[in-house]
């Protein structure tokens, strides 16, 4: 794997005023079921007025689908979004780009970005849809995701992302009766949020990819227009898995690398600098190997952390050789007293638990999946968690594999999962068109959650 680190923003102070939202809006659009399926670049060539766009050809060959988008093309969304580039990773199949506030992965079929505070993250969309047709020949998403758990500060969002509700009708208006939206976990309590659309034999876009303010866009579900693309029964060809844990309520033990005047001269240390002492110090740099990892990490002045990791190739099926592919983490941490928060996120294949010992190459180098867990809770120490696992599923209900995906999904959070110390308050499965969903939710025993103090604000509920 070759990468390469840019850094762009050093000694930005990112702070805003008053408490800092650390919960992201995740959205996810998929171009094409798999790399496999999507158009060449000859064969949408002429469909475009003017040719395609393109970013310049690297050494050993051409960009394919979405990689082919140059990096300022990119940063121009995320001004829309209202965050910035901080530094990109580029990897064999996947470029990973750490933002002010979290993070975007750009693959040659699906994108994924990240983000909190305040930022606009859906307002991105029509303006990614716009791109990927400038520069990829798309006409048509095949399959969308939105998602993220209930806020603390829910009055200082903006735009649609004022009201759950608001987030559905913003993206009904733009894949119309495809989608769905769902509250898992209790409404009056701490909850998961979803969005997702069904794949489309005919894939529905927007006819006027550019919204002229920050409400709601004018365009209706009528006004859509659709392309024919892919066959209904188009499927992801590898298991796609898709690991969070989101994590609140941070112990001060835990709290206390990610302010950073523990560290001589905060104020004059980059950013990058700081992240990479955290990394080590925690042992974040750890939780894969070092040998297929490439860490992209920054501390935030006062505080705050977030990391990117390439691992492998940057995607969980690479080229035709018949390795075990990679994947990318992310992490995002706010760790002020009141509202602390820490994200983590995960699509790298793992061994089974009983499978690792027979498992050879990188795959036998990985931990499964209940042992990264409990790393991962173990660096942050929460007293309330949320974890979501989200696992492809065949074509066919019947087949061996959908039973076996769906088992092992449904078992991976059983009551033991972190021990004595906590106890599971929920355990949700959902059944999607192409995917299985499992949420649980942790809490430490005899913890009582603290009343949230800023001001009038208020926890969200619906």
């Amino acid at each position: 794997m070759t990468a390469e680190l840019t850094p762009s923003i050093e000694n930005q102070a990112l702070t805003s005023p008053g408490p800092f939202e650390g919960p992201e809006k995740l959205l996810e659009v998929w171009f094409a079921p798999s790399v496999g399926e999507l158009p060449s670049a000859e064969e949408v060539e002429g469909k475009i007025a003017g040719g395609l766009k393109t970013r310049p050809a690297k050494e050993n060959g051409g960009w394919q689908g979405l990689r082919n988008v140059p990096r300022e093309v990119w940063e121009e969304m995320l001004d829309i979004v209202k965050c910035k580039v901080l530094s990109m990773v580029e990897g064999d199949d996947l470029d990973a780009y750490l933002l002010s506030e979290s993070s975007l992965f750009v693959a040659p079929h699906v994108l994924i970005l990240k983000t909190c505070g305040t930022t606009l993250n859906l307002l991105g969309l029509y303006r990614i849809i716009e791109i990927a047709r400038e520069y990829c020949g798309f006409s048509n998403v095949w399959r969308c995701f939105y998602s993220r758990k209930s806020f603390f500060f829910p009055e200082r969002q903006q735009g649609p992302h004022k009201d759950w509700r608001d987030e559905v009708q913003f993206l009904d208006s733009v894949f119309g009766t495809a989608g769905a939206a769902y509250t898992v976990g209790p409404m009056n309590r701490d909850h998961w949020l979803l969005y997702l659309t069904t794949p489309n034999s005919q894939p529905i876009l927007p006819s006027d990819p550019k919204p002229s303010t920050l409400s709601l866009p004018a365009s209706s579900p009528s006004s859509c227009v659709s392309t024919p693309s892919f066959s209904s029964s188009s499927t992801i060809t590898y298991q796609d898995t898709t690991l969070e844990i989101l994590m609140t309520h941070l112990s001060p033990t835990a709290r206390a690398p990610f302010f950073h005047d523990s560290f001589a001269s905060p104020s004059t240390t980059p950013g990058h600098v700081l992240g990479e002492a955290i990394s080590r110090k925690l042992g974040i740099d750890q939780l894969f190997s070092k040998e297929e990892t490439t860490l992209d990490s920054f501390g935030f002045d006062p505080c705050g952390y977030s990391a990117n990791a390439v691992i492998g190739s940057g995607l969980p099926v690479s080229g035709k050789d018949g390795k075990e592919g990679g994947g990318y983490f992310t992490i995002h941490v706010t760790p002020e007293e009141g509202w602390s928060y820490a994200s983590f996120e995960c699509n790298v294949p793992l061994p089974s638990s009983s499978s690792s010992s027979s498992s050879s190459g990188a795959l036998a180098k990985r931990p499964d999946l209940q042992t990264l867990i409990r790393n991962v809770v173990n660096i942050f120490q929460p007293s309330r968690l949320s974890i979501t696992l989200f696992v492809s599923t065949p074509p066919s209900s019947s087949s061996p594999g959908s039973s076996e995906a769906e088992v092992k999904a449904w078992n991976s959070f059983g009551t033991d999962l972190l021990g004595n110390e906590f106890v599971r308050k929920d355990r949700i499965g959902y059944e999607f068109d192409g995917y299985d969903l499992v949420f649980a939710c942790f809490e430490k025993k005899g913890w009582v959650e603290p009343k949230l103090e800023f001001g009038s604000e208020a926890k969200e509920s619906l």
